[in-house]
Order: C-alpha cells, then sequence, then structure tokens
C-alpha cells in the first residue's frame, strides 16, 4: 500500500491545520480537512492539530460531534498535538477539563508559561535521523504516561512525543518545523494498523516494524 492511498484527515476547527495538510500532502498523503462528524467516514487517521482545548470542545459539543470523534478515536489511527494532545489525554489537569480520554497521559495545560515563553528546541528523540527540531507553543506537560505508552522524545525529563497503540501525542507542533519525520512516523503508524485489518498486507506491517 502507498502513502499515496491514505486519506488522512486534519480537524479544521482551529490551529495550523493547513501547515498539517501541506506536510502530508508533502509525504504523498490525501490530506482531509474535517469540519463535521460526517467527514470523519472513510478516513485512515487523523490527526488533531493544536490551538485552545476548551475553544476545540466548544466547537465538538456541537451536533454531536465530540461523540463522533471519541468513537472514532477508539480504534482509528489518530495524532494529537499541543491542543490535540490534551484532548486525547486521560487526564487534563491546570485546570481539569473533559476530553476524549483514549490515551493514557495526564497532562498539565500551559506547563511552559505563556506564548512568550514558548521555545524552540532541537533534541535527540527515539527516530532515525539525529535530533529533532522542537517548536513549543504554550505548550502542555505530560506528567504521567501510563504503562502502554512509549516515550519517543523528552524535554527536561518529561516525554513530549509519546505513542500508545494506534495513538500518537506531541506537545510540541511539528507541522511548523522543516522536518517530516513526526508525520512519516505518524504515516507509518497509519499503514501499520491498515495492515492488520487486512490480511494480504501483514508483509507491510512486518516491513514497517521498528520504525
Amino acid at each position: 500500500m502507498s502513502q499515496a492511498s491514505l486519506t488522512i484527515g486534519v480537524l479544521a476547527l482551529q490551529g495550523a491545520f493547513e501547515a498539517h495538510a501541506k506536510a502530508l500532502t508533502a509525504l504523498g498523503a490525501t490530506a482531509k480537512l474535517v469540519r463535521t462528524p460526517a467527514e470523519l467516514k472513510d478516513l485512515d487517521g487523523l490527526i488533531i492539530p493544536g490551538g485552545e482545548s476548551t475553544t476545540f470542545l466548544k466547537f465538538l459539543e456541537r451536533g454531536g460531534f465530540l461523540d463522533a470523534l471519541q468513537t472514532f478515536v477508539a480504534t482509528t489511527p489518530t495524532f494529537g498535538t499541543c491542543a490535540g494532545a490534551i484532548l486525547l489525554a486521560k487526564d487534563v489537569q491546570n485546570p481539569t477539563q473533559p476530553s476524549l480520554a483514549a490515551l493514557d497521559i495526564t497532562v498539565e495545560r500551559n506547563a511552559y508559561g505563556r506564548q512568550i515563553d514558548s521555545a524552540i528546541l532541537t533534541e535527540q528523540t527515539k527516530l532515525e535521523g539525529g535530533p529533532l527540531e522542537m517548536v513549543f507553543i504554550r505548550a502542555p506537560r505530560i506528567t504521567h504516561a501510563g504503562p502502554n505508552v512509549e516515550t519517543l522524545a523528552t524535554r527536561d525529563g518529561s516525554p513530549v512525543l509519546v505513542r500508545e497503540g494506534h495513538l500518537l501525542a506531541a506537545t510540541f507542533h511539528p507541522e511548523l518545523s522543516n522536518d517530516p519525520r513526526v508525520h512519516q512516523l505518524f504515516l507509518d503508524l497509519v499503514r501499520r494498523n491498515l495492515a492488520r485489518q487486512n490480511p494480504v498486507n501483514q508483509n507491510l506491517a512486518r516491513q514497517d516494524h521498528g520504525r
């Protein structure tokens, strides 16, 4: 299965959704902007971008969108960045708020201060290809990760890129960097998920194992 055959939705209610779509397109995937629950249909995966998580919730509480999204992320690969990571988290603090409760992490909102305290860091990660540029803007902090959550990158000892099953989350903004590796990581995750669903593509899953 080629990446060109993957259709990845980008939740386009706020945030840098166009930048995510551009990154996906550059990697050969088809990006689809999602603004209604009906547009979740037939997606191979979904990106929930950054923004303001409470504003996201206000949009999602209309027309059953939140319930539809919760059902979607339970089984379909989903990647949350910054506010998207907050929405995926099982536990949200500072202050507490509802979420999709899908990813076994605890997240502290605005943990690094105001937008003026944002930073661009280059750190070693578990991804191949050397240090990774990470753009943090009013970033949350992951204060706890469950036993089945894999930490792929850290900042000052706290996870900033994590994976659990078909879910991926970053507290930074990979769409604002020229490095495509985090989006590629998500596309690889999507392809492995599809391969598991289709025995014909089991060889693809074996080829991608360990990425």
